[in-house]
């Protein structure tokens, strides 16, 4: 099992929304506390299987931190609650219940491809970048 860096995400690396949002995180991040790593990369695949999580369901966006897996609507509340300034406030949507958020990321998680196309190899960081990227 590989270190497992704290604030790591991770995401799938062929889906045009996933790297969108790494893509937003980073924009957002500039004391550069996060981490990344493709679901498709050795480092994704191992963490996936350690956690009893299946490499090729691609349709959960997993973030750890502070020695706790988040997935799903909870992993993306907890990453933009972690921002500085007023993102904090979307933390007020962990009162929706989860059952709730969890079905409307389903329902994205399930058309993602459809709607935002997707890429026939992960997405490659700029050289600035590349050390918060984990293979």
């Amino acid at each position: 099992m590989p270190q497992i860096p704290d604030n790591l995400i991770l995401f799938d690396g062929v889906c045009n929304l996933c790297s969108a949002l790494v893509q937003f995180v980073i924009r957002h991040d500039p004391a550069a506390k996060f981490h990344f790593a493709a679901i498709q990369s050795q480092v994704g695949r191992e963490i996936f299987e350690s956690h009893g999580l299946d490499p090729t369901d691609l349709q959960t966006f997993v973030f750890i931190a502070d020695g706790r897996m988040f997935l799903r609507s909870d992993a993306a509340i907890e990453v933009v609650a972690r921002f500085t300034g007023a993102w904090r406030i979307f933390r007020i949507f962990l009162f929706v219940p989860r059952v709730v958020r969890d079905s409307i990321y389903s329902t994205i998680a399930r058309n993602r491809y459809r709607w935002f196309g997707r890429k026939e190899v992960c997405m490659m960081p700029t050289p600035e970048i590349k050390a918060r990227f984990h293979d």
